[in-house]
């Protein structure tokens, strides 16, 4: 019976640990980077963009086209004759290539890497975004766990009290009402306790979520222990992806102006082939000078080669053309104030970051501080409850404000490492 009960124990004790998967940050960026459909549909775009310039590239080489007609037609009456069309046919190859388009090609060109650098930089930007996302789920994790630990912590202390002032009871040198005052305390902590493990299973589902881990498998965070050293803070915004964009924004618009004006120059195209026609057959007879009826039946097939210039100038349109130039002018103006307003919106967000960063760090700084004050207030409050020179009420509060100076520091350490992430991010720094 006892190898039953140790056995079913052991069994009990692996499936919990199968439904416990440690795992550090670094583990959870890498998991959520290879689940998101976000950084999937970016790599897509990034490889759509090569495939784009791959096409673009080849617009600079020949295009050979095949072609195979065949005519069915009623017969024709040529002088007399008749001409039979059914089943003739013209097949045929050519060969077409562009020498001088105005440098729309080299537009396009372009165009299509700026496409791809755009399409890479946008999947860095996700990636960050991302990053972010999983930090402070992970943060929010680990303090909302800590703040767990705390309250039972504060439970366990409460407990020994109530044991202990209970013996007094029992020897007539305490109270019931000093019972009742710790059970008290000991339902507002439990409600407490329960609030935050409510907390820590959302937690857990959000983190779930971003990494693809299965609902009902509880991360465990092994990176606890949260290092706060303020490191210089650089406010400069030139590594951030948005102003990368930016500027190939501005850049694209500028292709597009050179595409515009090329629609101004002539354009010259090469222009080659080969065609075979056959079984074109004519029927008939005519007469003769002297009156004598010549008979014809003759079938018609061959073939030719053939090679041209093709030079096109473009005249008159009606001034549609200098419009779009125009257009695409005002494109680019537009472009340059987008850029400019939202560099300096990046750069008081980047301004903000930092001073996130250290006001933080001086939270941290705070916290710390009381909280040390708070374990020697609850320290010395003990000793005096002990030799009966504070009430109840004074060790109550004590520890109340024990727990709240605990909980203070669990924040301000969770929160500044948000802030470092989001400095990160906002910097184009969070790889």
């Amino acid at each position: 019976m006892k190898r039953l009960i140790l056995s079913f124990s052991v069994i009990i004790y692996s499936i919990v640990l199968s439904a416990q998967q440690p795992l550090s940050l670094q583990d959870c960026r890498r998991m959520a980077l290879d689940f998101s459909e976000t950084m999937k549909t970016a790599d897509n775009a990034v490889r759509q963009a090569e495939l784009d310039e791959q096409i673009a590239k080849a617009s600079y080489l020949p295009k050979i086209d095949g072609s195979v007609t065949s005519v069915f037609m009623k017969d024709q009456d040529v002088l007399g004759m008749s001409l039979q069309t059914r089943g003739a046919y013209l097949a045929g190859i050519n060969l077409t290539l562009p020498l001088y388009v105005g440098g729309q090609l080299t537009a396009a060109n372009h165009l299509a890497r700026i496409s791809k650098e755009v399409s890479k930089e946008q999947l860095r930007q996700n990636r960050m975004r991302l990053i972010a996302d999983v930090d402070q789920a992970y943060y929010q994790l680990i303090a909302v766990q800590s703040k767990v630990q705390l309250t039972e912590a504060l439970e366990r202390q409460l407990q020994s009290l109530y044991d202990k002032v209970a013996l007094s009871v029992r020897a007539e040198m305490a109270t019931d009402n000093e019972l009742l005052r710790i059970s008290a305390k000991q339902s507002e902590v439990n409600y407490q306790l329960q609030k935050a493990r409510n907390g820590e299973q959302l937690c857990q589902l959000v983190l779930a979520n971003l990494i693809g881990t299965d609902f009902n498998q509880t991360v465990i965070p092994t990176d606890t222990l949260l290092s706060t050293v303020l490191t210089p803070l650089s406010e400069d915004i030139s590594n951030r992806p948005e102003v990368f964009l930016l500027s190939k924004q501005i850049e694209a618009k500028q292709a597009q102006l050179k595409i515009a004006h090329s629609n101004f120059l002539p354009t010259l195209a090469l222009v080659g082939g080969w065609s075979h026609y056959g079984n074109l057959k004519m029927k008939g007879a005519i007469s003769n000078l002297d009156g004598t009826p010549i008979h014809i039946d003759h079938t018609f097939s061959g073939g030719n080669p053939m090679a041209m210039l093709q030079l096109s100038v473009p005249l008159f349109h009606w001034g549609a053309e200098f419009k779009k130039a125009k257009k695409a002018a005002i494109d680019i103006e537009n472009a340059r104030l987008q850029q400019q307003q939202a560099e300096r919106g990046m750069r008081i967000e980047v301004r903000q970051a930092v001073q996130n960063v250290t006001n933080g760090y001086r939270m941290i700084e705070t916290a710390q501080l009381a909280q040390q004050q708070a374990d020697e207030n609850l320290r010395q409050m003990r000793q005096k409850y002990d030799n009966q020179i504070a009430t109840m009420t004074d060790l109550l509060e004590a520890q109340s404000l024990w727990q709240q100076a605990h909980s203070n520091y669990i924040e301000a350490q969770t929160q500044y490492k948000i802030y470092e992430t989001e400095y990160l991010r906002v910097t184009g720094r969070l790889e």
